[in-house]
């Protein structure tokens, strides 16, 4: 009985609590149906722009001396739908208004139906054999591209009241001796009523309001799950590189710590010069507003080189090249990165004053290529996409070796071979051979590349 009750309010509700859903899903799920409202009313236009045409190309019918109501409920029908589609552009259409689109739709259908007996001059058990009815279905299959079983059930329901109300009033008219039958003949060619018949067609109006319902009412559900992971995705590109957070969610199976994959990759390090010092002295919005504009900078001149950033480690970067996608020149792009990076700095200092930094920004920067396994590390519950390697340590103690030789772009002899013959053709400034870098067991000739 609980389970019930709480299905029943999740119908009325029109999907799951808002509890526990984040406001950005529901508000993506509220330009959803906002989109779905447009198409509904595009659709209602394109039909009765259709029917308009229809009717004014189709030769009167015989008999039909009565008033005739059509032009009148199609005109009236079409002014209406024109405004409700101008307004669902302008705003969001409230529920109440959407009740009052559906409460149209129905009259217009049954108001229609009705005025047989009227335009064609019979009693009005003439009308409950009209084929219009069946129109009712579309104005039910309209309620479900809002994809919201409330809009469904409220249309089906309405057209079943709508419906016996036309029966009930042709059962009661004292019209020429209507009367009941069960003989099909006579429902067909006089005025009598067949109850089975009328109750077949509104058990089919229930029955297909009812499944529809159902269906969108377990739809709905993974509309929300579908539009929450869809959410979950997009934040992934915003922590990992394109690559990595693709490999996440269209992975055919769940990732598992261990599995990776042996790639010929440089890597790369930048980090600023004196910033702990530094930032000791300066209020935390300053810090993080220079980080971030630094980060900004160097994330954009990365990925212009075919880089990906790897990880943010305080004020320092750990980027590859060649690690998530094979690349025939990762070596001289991350070489390329470097040096643009540094000189990019450089360029701005303006922006990273006005942020709040004293004096000018420096950094340091450093790339060595070679062999790194690039996969998934950590526990069961914990896991982290990253590189594994000789060249990822080698090129951080590079990095510090900066300070040292007072050097902003540094690399090794052999990274510089590779990314000679993979196009790059920026001259050292100097080289060190067999020079030792803490960190690293045999000496390294090392290439300064810029100061």
């Amino acid at each position: 009985m609980a389970g019930l009750v709480e299905t029943l309010k999740y119908i009325i509700r029109g999907g799951p609590p808002e509890t526990g859903i984040p406001q950005r899903v529901r508000a993506e799920i509220r330009d959803q149906e906002a989109s779905s409202e447009r198409l509904i009313g595009w659709v209602q236009l394109g039909l009765v722009l259709f029917f308009a045409i229809l009717y004014a190309l189709a030769p009167r019918a015989e008999g039909s001396a009565g008033f005739n109501f059509v032009p009148l409920a199609l005109g009236a029908y079409f002014l209406f739908t024109v405004m409700r589609l101008v307004l669902s552009y302008r705003f969001e259409l409230p529920e109440w208004y959407l009740l009052i689109s559906i409460g149209v739709d129905m009259a217009l259908l049954v108001g229609l139906i009705f005025s047989f007996h009227i335009q064609y001059d019979q009693h009005p058990t003439f009308y409950l054999k009209a084929p219009t009815l069946m129109y009712v279905f579309i104005f039910i299959g309209l309620r479900a591209l809002r994809f919201d079983p409330r809009f469904v059930l409220t249309t089906g329901l309405v057209a079943v009241a709508g419906w016996l109300g036309l029966v009930f009033y042709a059962a009661l008219a004292d019209m020429d001796g209507m009367r009941v039958t069960r003989n099909y003949v006579e429902y067909l060619t006089g005025n009598a009523i067949l109850i089975g018949a009328e109750l077949d067609k509104t058990m089919v109006i229930l029955a297909v309001t009812i499944l529809l319902s159902a269906a969108i009412y377990r739809g709905r559900a993974l509309l929300f799950e579908a539009t929450r992971d869809h959410a979950a995705a997009a934040d992934l590109k915003r922590f990992f590189a394109p690559e990595v957070a693709a490999s996440i969610t269209d992975a055919d199976t769940a990732l598992e710590a261990g599995e990776g994959t042996l790639r010929h990759a440089a890597i790369l390090y930048a980090d600023i010069r004196s910033f702990t010092s530094t930032s000791s002295t300066l209020a935390p919005e300053v810090v993080l507003a220079v980080l971030a504009e630094y980060q900004n900078l160097a994330v954009d001149v990365i990925n212009h080189e075919g880089g990906r950033v790897d990880k943010f480690l305080g004020d320092g970067i750990l980027a590859t090249f060649g690690a998530l996608q094979p690349s025939k020149t990762f070596a001289a792009d991350a070489l390329r990165a470097a040096n643009r990076l540094v000189e990019a700095i450089e360029a701005e200092a303006d922006l990273f004053q006005a942020a709040g930094w004293p004096g000018s920004l420096k950094i340091g920067t450093a790339v060595a290529a070679g062999p790194v396994t690039a996969g998934v590390i950590g526990a069961k519950n914990r896991l982290e996409f990253t590189v594994i390697g000789d060249a990822v340590n080698r090129a951080a103690k590079l990095e510090d070796a900066n300070k040292i030789h007072g050097s902003t772009v540094l690399t090794d002899q052999v990274s510089l071979t590779l990314a000679r013959e993979q196009g790059f053709d920026l001259p050292p400034l100097e080289t060190l051979p067999a020079s030792p870098v803490m960190g690293v067991r045999d000496p390294v000739d090392l290439v300064v590349l810029a100061r």
